[in-house]
């Protein structure tokens, strides 16, 4: 089960937050607390299982980002680096979650180790997927503006938004099931039809904060034992990875076969065994 918690992020923006254990923990497991943080378009239930199987041993906390899932989605943003970092510092510090463990998959994992550079004090540990430190190059926004505008919404059905983003899309080289079960987690049925439950122009305007610059100095700083991990067909190539994890001070590297970017929908079980055994090598017992 999952219960939500009411956040208040940068400049007050209400933010949701989703406690998942069966029944939740109040206090914290043996091993302390984790909080993880989806990509952009994505929502806390996209960690469900995962943070599932981490509550036996953790408070495992998901955090709807701002302009994500059940968070506010303020009309005039900000919807930057700065503020979503903000957003995942009050969480930590309201929940009383640090020293915490953070999980981020995409823009969720720049925004974890960048909170982990700012606030060593608040963050024991860290696990990054999917998500490059080099810059992601300027024609990114123009590409993503077509994309998006490619959506053949409003969907008439679940199914065909799963069979749309995991088979149709001309942006895929291969059918993608997990792909399509990522996307039907983030529509929502409308008078007309399903359409996504974020803004894909604050989408645009948060890529945008990001893409255009690199991200190496930041990851120099993170101090805490870091899990880069991969899928082996995903966004993120071998050669930066490995050379994340040499810039890293404390870095581990893993990459999981037959996944793609969404790793923990692709190859759960995988995913599972990679991030147990780095966070039972570093958090003491």
């Amino acid at each position: 089960m999952a219960r939500r918690i009411d956040v208040r992020g940068g400049g007050g923006v209400r933010l949701a937050a989703w406690e998942f254990a069966d029944p939740p923990k109040a206090e914290g497991g043996p091993e302390g607390a984790v909080l993880l943080l989806h990509g952009l378009m994505g929502r806390a239930a996209h960690w469900a299982d995962t943070a599932r199987w981490l509550s036996t041993r953790h408070r495992a906390v998901a955090l709807d980002l701002r302009g994500h899932g059940r968070s506010e989605r303020p009309v005039d943003g900000p919807f930057t680096r700065e503020a979503y970092v903000a957003d995942a510092q009050a969480a930590v510090e309201q929940l009383g979650l640090a020293p915490v463990t953070l999980v981020g998959h995409a823009m969720g994992a720049l925004v974890a180790w960048q909170l982990a550079a700012r606030r060593p004090d608040l963050v024991r540990a860290l696990v990054i997927c999917e998500m490059r430190a080099s810059a992601l190059g300027v024609a990114g926004r123009r590409e993503w503006g077509e994309w998006f505008n490619s959506w053949p919404v409003p969907f008439a059905t679940l199914a065909d938004v799963r069979k749309w983003f995991g088979e149709d899309d001309p942006a895929l080289e291969r059918p993608k099931p997990a792909r399509g079960d990522f996307y039907a987690e983030v529509m929502a049925e409308r008078s007309d039809g399903w359409r996504p439950v974020f803004s894909r122009r604050q989408m645009l305007l948060a890529r945008e904060t990001y893409a255009r610059d690199a991200h190496w100095e930041d990851l120099a700083l993170v101090r805490c034992p870091t899990l880069v991990v991969r899928g082996l067909d995903g966004e993120l190539g071998r050669a930066e990875a490995q050379e994340m994890v040499r810039v890293l001070p404390r870095g581990v590297y893993a990459e999981v076969h037959d996944a793609g970017h969404f790793v923990h929908y692709d190859q759960p079980d995988a995913w599972r065994h990679e991030v147990e055994r780095f966070l039972e090598a570093a958090l003491p017992a």
